[in-house]
């Protein structure tokens, strides 16, 4: 469904569009123009809800702009602000006449400020921090106003370099102590390879010069990866400051990016296997995926580094240096293609080696399952990561089909009840979610959808089958978002399970489709123009209300480490309202279940929790440790409250050892797969041992068994009295 709407919304804007995006529009004018005007039409035609391109317009472009690319102001002056105020009201104006001035105005000023700032944070770092001096740093940047001379930046960039190399720092001096202790008890000093000196642990000058260096090179690092942008980078962030006004999910995507984001929702793509990382001019392995060519070959391992790139016995290319997306275009290829790859392996030896290339699954976005054992008793739990599926071809692997064969697994292994959990997943597929919640109710309504100034259409689940008619929870937290939330909603209002988790989930109500620009223009001569991602239409409730801004209630409140931190969608900018419609025609759940009772004994139970009351007072630890903003780069001073902040994590590091006594094992299927894949074994077995420290999940089996514990005696009471 979501591919015919993204078609027939193509079809519309191409329609209105031939005579607007030819070839007399675009010969001469350059691709950044054709981009700015193709997203500008496509925002105010095709948007949900289309804003007006204005003087307000105008000021929430000029200000994110400026944000996004100095959010610390240490790169522009006062004086650089003032020069592009005059733009301040007028790029609504530009925006409608594929003007760029300001894009470019901004664009050269911010390369000639970054090239001052290499210079700046080199000066500031040949001279020693004096940490005995009382001042502060306020690192709340947003209240602060861009300082009016190279002197004041100096002097912001020296306090913000200060900040950040306390912790260096104090780790080096703690570390001088440990090796002391550990001399007292007759064992060897640790051996300082580069800080240390010959004579023994560093001084305090030496931390402090060791400090700066550490410093240093993560700055070189990082401007090394600025070097490698190019000017159609930073108008990609242009680009994006203006579709973010329209809602915080329109997104324009340029083509490598629309690539990447392609691999995320459908958890695959075509390479070698391995996940590559430039530092300095080298680009390295980091990490082997398992199952991939890589993987299969086992020549290669972390830490080669590849030089060169050759297709199938061709010339090869010279990658040093190169931009690691550019290097990585000529390491990938189509399943079947051979690539030649030159490495210097991490012992310093060169080798050439041939891969054949494959699919690669990326592992971790798939759902993953395992069965619960608690004293005589079996129940299961499926992790859905995200609500996947391969976009060109639905019949490939996804979220729907996943999910549903881990169901029938559990159920053969035994399982009486079955967990879901949703905590942490962002979204996806529309249609999967559909799907899914059809594997858990007869049939009927799952979730309503509209479009701009159009009746709302009601999503049916058809199948009268019922895949899963036992006990049922919902896991989801503060990220559970869009997908997740219609899914939980909708077992929620049909009452066939118990949604347990945060006061509120994320509260992303809107639906998405991806629209490739190049197919609403004619005669382009411009190459791939990327895709842009649209918000077009909204979701509801079965019971008529939106999860725009408010999200999923839950049945069980728990607290946890986000609870007190803004990161929903009330905390975005520029979120759509919310709102809410007629309800849909549905029937609860006529299981033999005590929905009312099962919530009452879980939430005393977790009223009751110690481990919930130490989690619920970390949170609020959390969040008051976020809310000081102003820091003192006076080392004693600063020493005192880290200390303070060690015995607080020694305190609730007691969360992370807590001990559920659940049991959790993998399945037979898995198990098999074990033989050959070692690396799956050891994430399964840390993934095992997370759950078992996991107290959600515990209460969660509670209300499996309290569930079951309902139906048996609802269903004898039945029976008494018919």
């Amino acid at each position: 469904m979501k591919r015919n709407l993204a078609y027939a919304l193509i079809v519309m804007l191409v329609a209105v569009a031939s005579c607007s995006f030819t070839n007399k529009s675009f010969e001469t004018d350059d691709k950044d123009k054709l981009l700015l005007d193709l997203i500008t039409y496509v925002l105010e035609r095709g948007h949900y809800q289309p804003k007006d391109i204005d003087d307000d317009f105008s000021v929430n472009v000029f200000e994110g702009f400026l944000d996004i690319l100095d959010p610390t102001k240490r790169y522009f002056l006062e004086s650089d602000i003032q020069e592009f105020e005059k733009f301040k009201f007028q790029l609504d104006d530009q925006i409608k006449n594929t003007d760029i001035t300001f894009f470019d105005m901004v664009y050269e000023r911010l390369l000639k400020r970054m090239g001052d700032a290499k210079e700046i944070y080199k000066e500031v770092l040949d001279e020693p921090f004096d940490y005995s001096v009382d001042e502060n740093i306020e690192i709340n940047y947003d209240g602060q106003g861009y300082v009016d001379s190279r002197k004041d930046l100096k002097e912001r960039w020296r306090k913000q370099l200060k900040y950040a190399t306390l912790g260096t720092y104090d780790s080096k001096l703690n570390l001088n102590k440990e090796t002391a202790k550990a001399g007292t008890d007759g064992d060897e000093p640790v051996v300082f390879e580069e800080e240390n000196s010959a004579d023994g642990p560093l001084t305090p000058a030496q931390a402090e010069k060791a400090a700066r260096e550490s410093t240093k090179n993560t700055l070189d690092d990082y401007f090394d990866f600025v070097d490698d942008l190019e000017r159609k980078d930073w108008f990609v962030q242009y680009l994006n400051t203006i579709v973010e006004v329209f809602d915080p999910h329109t997104f324009y995507f340029a083509p490598d990016d629309k690539e990447k984001f392609d691999t995320s929702m459908s958890g695959k793509f075509e390479g070698i296997g391995a996940r590559l990382q430039k530092k300095k001019d080298q680009t390295k392995i980091v990490e082997i995926i398992s199952g991939g060519p890589v993987w299969r070959d086992q020549q290669l391992e972390v830490g080669d580094e590849i030089l060169k790139v050759g297709q199938n016995g061709e010339a090869p290319v010279d990658i040093v240096g190169m931009r690691l997306d550019d290097a990585i275009k000529f390491i990938k290829g189509p399943k079947g293609t051979i690539v030649d790859l030159t490495v210097r392996k991490v012992d310093g030896s060169l080798v050439v080696i041939s891969l054949t290339r494959d699919v690669v699954e990326l592992e971790e976005s798939y759902a993953k399952s395992a069965a619960i054992i608690k004293g005589n008793q079996k129940y299961g739990l499926i992790n859905l990561p995200k609500f996947y599926v391969d976009f060109e071809d639905y019949n490939e692997r996804n979220a729907a089909t996943d999910v549903a064969q881990e169901v029938e697994r559990l159920k053969q292994a035994g399982a009486e009840g079955l967990i879901l959990d949703l905590r942490d997943n962002g979204g996806g597929s529309l249609k999967t979610v559909v799907e899914m919640a059809g594997l858990f109710i007869k049939d009927g309504p799952i979730v309503q959808v509209r479009s701009t100034d159009k009746k709302p259409e009601v999503y049916n689940d058809k199948d009268e089958r019922i895949q899963w008619d036992g006990p049922l929870v919902i896991l989801v937290n503060e990220l559970s978002a869009s997908a997740s939330e219609i899914l939980a909603a909708a077992i929620q209002d049909y009452k066939r399970g118990v949604v347990i988790g945060s006061k509120q989930t994320f509260g992303k109500g809107t639906v998405q489709n991806v629209i490739p620009l190049e197919n609403i223009v004619r005669g382009n001569e411009h190459g791939d123009l990327g895709a842009i991602k649209l918000t077009t239409q909204k979701f509801y409730r079965i019971n008529g209300g939106s999860t725009q801004l408010e999200g999923v209630k839950s049945d069980v409140v728990v607290p946890d480490r986000y609870s007190y931190i803004d990161l929903g969608e009330r905390d975005q900018e520029n979120p759509l309202t919310w709102d809410k419609i007629s309800p849909a025609e549905y029937t609860p759940w006529d299981g033999y279940i005590d929905y009312e009772s099962t919530i009452a004994n879980s939430t005393k139970r977790m009223d009751q929790n110690n481990q919930i009351k130490l989690i619920e007072e970390n949170a609020q630890w959390i969040k008051k440790a976020q809310d000081e903003t102003v820091v003192s780069l006076k080392y004693d001073e600063y020493k005192k409250g880290l200390e303070l902040d060690k015995e607080k994590a020694k305190y609730f590091k007691t969360i992370s050892d807590y001990d559920s006594h659940l049991t959790f094992e993998s399945l037979q299927y898995e198990k098999e797969l074990f033989v050959q894949d070692s690396v799956l074994r050891e994430k399964r077995n840390r993934w095992h041992k997370d759950l078992a420290k996991d107290v959600y999940v515990e209460e969660a089996v509670n209300v499996l068994q309290d569930l079951k514990l309902s139906n048996i005696k609802n269903s004898k009471l039945a029976s008494v009295k018919g």
